[in-house]
Order: C-alpha cells, then structure tokens, then sequence
C-alpha cells in the first residue's frame, strides 16, 4: 500500500511538472539555421543569441558563413532561417534584393548607433584636410599616395559589403576618381598596414565602422580623425541621419539588427520574441573585437566571453527568456 502510494505520488509529481518543462522549453525539437558573416568578430553576439536560443529547447546548427550580401541571399531563398549582423540602413538594398517584407521582416534593435565614415591621420586633419572634398585636389591626393601613382590611397571596404556601394557612389558623387583609389581585399589586412603606416608617422586615409576593434588603437580624436563629406548622398535609396557630432559623414548612423524569415518567425513565437527583445550594448561589441584582435580569438575564449557577458548582464538575459517563454504560451 505504501508503494502504490509513493509510485502515484511520484507520477503526479511527474504529471504536474510536465507542462512546466514544455513551457520552458518552447524550441523543443526545432533546428535553427543561423546565417553569418566571415570575420571572428560578429561570432560572439551570434553566439550569445544562439545560448538563447538553446535555453529555450532549440537546436542550432552550425552557421553558415558568408559576406552580406549573401547571407541576405541565403534567408530570402530559404537556406537559413536569421542573422544577426544586418544593417538596418547599409545593408536595406540586400534586403529588398533578397525579398524584402514579401519573405524576410527585420527584428528588434540589437545594438544602436553604429558609425561609418573616413578618417585620416591626426596630423593631416589638424593641418587642414577636413573634408572627403579635399582630396579632388591632386596634390592634397598625393600626400595620401601608398604606391607611387599620384593618387590617394584609401583603405576602403571588402566587396560584396554594403559600403562598398556607398564608397563607390561618394567616389562618382564629389568627383573624385581621378584622385582617390579605393584599395579593396581583405580589410583586416589593409588595416594592418593602415596601423603600420600610422605608426611610421606617414599618413593614412581609410574607411571602417563601429564597433570595431581599431577604435582602441587608431583613437578618434587623439590619433585620427573622421572626416567630414561634402554634402549628404547615399545609394540605392537609402535614407538616414548622416550627421555625427555636428559632422556630415556620408554614411547613416545605423543600426544592428535580426533578419529572419516570415515563415520561421510565424511557426516560433519564443524565437520570434527573443529577437525582438534582445539588446546588446554596441560598446561591449566593440570591446568583444579588441579581445578578439589581442588574440582571444579561438572558439573556446569567444565562448568564455559570452559566459562572462551573460554573468554580468543575468537579469537582462533572463528577461529575453521570460518573454520568449510567456510568447510561446
């Protein structure tokens, strides 16, 4: 009798619980197909969505990794499922390219107030060289000359980014092909002999972003200095503030966000939810690149960052889960 009354404790017991299990576990069973770009860098907010998503019962699979536009390509035509690296500005042609609203929907705001523009040397800036404009003069080019041409060299952006669209346009825009050249490749290359030159005392004309790693070594403002354009223009229609600071910059102040596709969103509610809610401060991306560039770069250290950056932020993570869990319900 007192086994048939410790067995039925323990199936109620096993009963009642179930349901919390399940509400837990909402992605129980589910695979998600994340999409990625190439560089190391953008590996730790994928992966802090990615422990998200594993807290919540889904599965994710190994990303793909590839370059913008592609990755744009890859969600429209139903090979991957989100990414978290889309710029809601730069990168809106690569979303109407690859289906627009009709297949894709843009999710939250992962990160906030990313900058883009062109930056020189301190040097030059404080010697007059202000404005992109400067260098239609064929010897204020000059000064930025790498190879011997007569032209500047500038450090510009991998192709198949979005601001090599935008590059390309300012180029043609403020009539400045005949004296700038803008140096394609691999942009942690280039930048590396960006640094070097910098730290030869030569001068250095190049494009980036933020957040990225090279703001703690070629410092805004103590080291370098952006530029200002001769006037606002973007490609492909985009629209946008390009003003930082009281300065025209040529690209949109933009922001970090998830793509993902309609179909996936609508079949997943709790994943639906935690990409809209997550938030990651753009200054602790940027200070992940530097760790990354000081050679914290293999999967085990970019993980144990993630621990570290889930520990110190455990109340915002958990309220991701809380509300993905209540969606699914």
């Amino acid at each position: 009798m007192k086994l048939q009354k410790t067995l039925a404790l323990v199936l109620g017991s096993a009963l009642l619980a179930t349901p919390l299990i399940a509400g837990d576990m909402p992605g129980e069973g589910v695979t998600v197909r994340p999409v990625t770009g190439t560089s190391v860098d953008e590996s730790w907010q994928h992966k802090i969505i990615y422990r998200a998503l594993g807290d919540l019962g889904y599965s994710v699979a190994d990303p793909q990794q590839v370059e913008y536009q592609t990755i744009h390509l890859a969600l429209g035509s139903g090979d991957a499922d989100f990414t978290a690296v889309h710029w809601d500005v730069l990168h809106h042609a690569f979303f109407e390219e690859s289906g627009g609203d009709a297949v894709l929907e843009k999710v939250g705001m992962l990160a906030e107030g990313a900058l883009q523009g062109y930056l020189v040397n301190k040097a030059a800036y404080d010697a007059g060289i202000t404005s992109l404009g400067d260098l239609k003069d064929p010897a204020i080019a000059a000064t930025f000359d790498i190879d011997g041409n007569g032209t500047a060299d500038l450090a510009g952006c991998v192709p198949g980014w979005g601001c090599e669209r935008v590059i390309e346009h300012h180029l043609t825009e403020f009539d400045l092909r005949d004296t700038v050249t803008h140096n394609q490749g691999a942009y942690q290359a280039i930048i590396g002999e960006t640094i070097a030159r910098h730290g030869e005392g030569k001068n250095v004309l190049y494009y980036t972003w933020t957040p990225l790693f090279l703001h703690g070594i070629l410092v805004p403002g103590k080291d370098v200095e952006w530029l200002a354009v001769p006037y606002s223009s973007l490609p492909d229609g985009q629209t946008g503030n390009t003003s930082f600071n009281g300065k025209e910059v040529g690209f949109a102040v933009d922001n970090i966000r998830i793509v993902a596709r309609d179909d996936f969103l609508a079949a997943n509610p709790a994943a639906a939810k935690l990409f809209e809610v997550a938030k990651i401060d753009i200054n602790d991306i940027s200070a992940e690149s530097l760790r990354i560039t000081n050679g914290e770069d293999s999967d085990a250290d970019v993980d144990r960052h993630v621990d570290e950056w889930i520990a110190a932020n455990q109340a915002e993570y958990d309220s991701w889960l809380a509300a993905a869990r209540a969606a699914a319900n």
